[in-house]
């Protein structure tokens, strides 16, 4: 069976045209009227012998009849290509930002996301329109610029260890001499090569999960969070001869607790990672206000300021190269940057002199509920038990 017919497509300039000429067409009947109803009761007389102009009066038989519906229909049939005319014109006027901002679309379609519709002056409701439009398609370029970028950067994190892998397998499988030891060895660095691939890609899982926003919102206190991560990173930071200090406030906020809790995690693993011996780190959570407040400030090496924004992208690190040491991608502060955009925070970063970093992310404070007005109790017509 075949579906229903597609309707004719009908130009909207053509519609706007009728539209506007009905509007002229009635507007010319309505003064027509006007015009020539007044003239059926009105008699011309002119004096005997006399050659001036005759003389109007309100009294007689009027203009002929016939007379006037000849001419009204002429009038009217001259208004009607004159309504059309300047209609189509209006509308043709109307449409031609429409249509400067359809051409520019399906350029801009075709993969030409640099390209901008640029209506410029008058200001009015469309160029207000291709404004709105212009820093939709800005936001979308840069959006679209990130993603190839990462793709791009996970692509690479992820080829070097399987590169590593396929070659550690060929060259043990190549050599007839390969003893249990041998084989054992390479299974050790295969595993290892194995377990980096496992946490690239759980950091690749977290900041999607980040990216795509919150699912939920739960009443939570920063302190309480953070004295959970440091509780189990205290043996990291032993092995590293990093001290961990806290000074923990009670900080309410409203968020996702997973999310926040992977924020927390990731700074912190961020301190003592990019830290050095006899470091420290300090995790600090406050309220100010209306806002739940949490620091982290550790040391470690200069960081120049051109290069902080950089270490928020996805895969940029300090010192290339690190990574294989210190199991770290380069995501943990493009996590933290894509939980605190999801939750609205406000997030600083300063270098400190010294070297190392202070972290802080600023919450909103939910507001505290409104305690309802106690009841009063009416007494009883029979009297409270005892």
């Amino acid at each position: 069976m075949t579906g229903p017919r597609p309707l004719p497509r009908r130009s909207l300039q053509a519609r706007l045209a009728l539209s506007y000429a009905a509007g002229v067409f009635g507007a010319g009947i309505v003064v027509l009227a006007i015009v020539t109803l007044p003239l059926v009761g009105i008699q011309s007389t002119t004096p005997v012998h006399s050659t001036a102009p005759g003389t109007l009066t309100g009294t007689g038989r009027g203009i002929d009849p016939h007379q006037l519906l000849v001419g009204s229909a002429v009038a009217i049939g001259v208004l009607i290509p004159i309504a059309l005319a300047a209609g189509w014109f209006i509308a043709g006027r109307f449409l031609r930002p429409l249509r400067a901002m359809a051409a520019t679309a399906s350029a801009i379609s075709a993969g030409n996301l640099q390209q901008r519709l640029d209506l410029g002056e008058p200001t009015d409701e469309l160029t207000e329109l291709g404004h709105i439009l212009d820093g939709l398609l800005a936001r979308l370029q840069s959006s679209f610029d990130a993603q190839r970028h990462f793709v791009a950067n996970a692509s690479h994190e992820l080829r070097t260890p399987l590169a590593g892998l396929h070659t550690l397998l060929e060259v043990t499988l190549a050599d007839p001499d390969a003893d249990a030891d041998a084989l054992r060895s390479t299974c050790q660095e295969a595993l290892a090569l194995c377990g980096h691939q496992e946490r690239l890609v759980q950091a690749l899982l977290a900041l999607a999960t980040s990216e795509r926003g919150l699912t939920r919102k739960d009443t939570l206190d920063l302190a309480h969070v953070a004295k959970e991560v440091l509780a189990s990173r205290r043996d990291q930071a032993a092995q590293a001869d990093i001290g961990l200090a806290e000074h923990l406030t009670p900080a309410v906020t409203a968020g996702d607790p997973k999310l926040i809790e992977s924020l927390v995690a990731n700074l912190v693993d961020n301190a003592i990672r990019h830290n050095h011996p006899d470091g420290h780190v300090l995790i600090t959570t406050q309220t100010h206000a209306t806002q739940a407040a949490l620091t982290i400030t550790n040391s470690g090496p200069v960081i120049p300021d051109d290069q902080i924004q950089r270490l928020f992208q996805p895969f940029q690190k300090l010192a290339p190269g690190r990574h294989h040491h210190d199991n770290g991608f380069g995501l943990g502060l493009a996590i933290v940057k894509a939980i605190a955009q999801a939750h609205d925070a406000t997030l600083t970063t300063t270098a400190r002199p010294k070297g190392g970093l202070t972290v802080t992310v600023r919450f909103t404070h939910p507001p505290s509920p409104v305690p309802s007005p106690p009841t009063e109790r009416l007494p009883s017509v029979l009297g409270d038990p005892a």
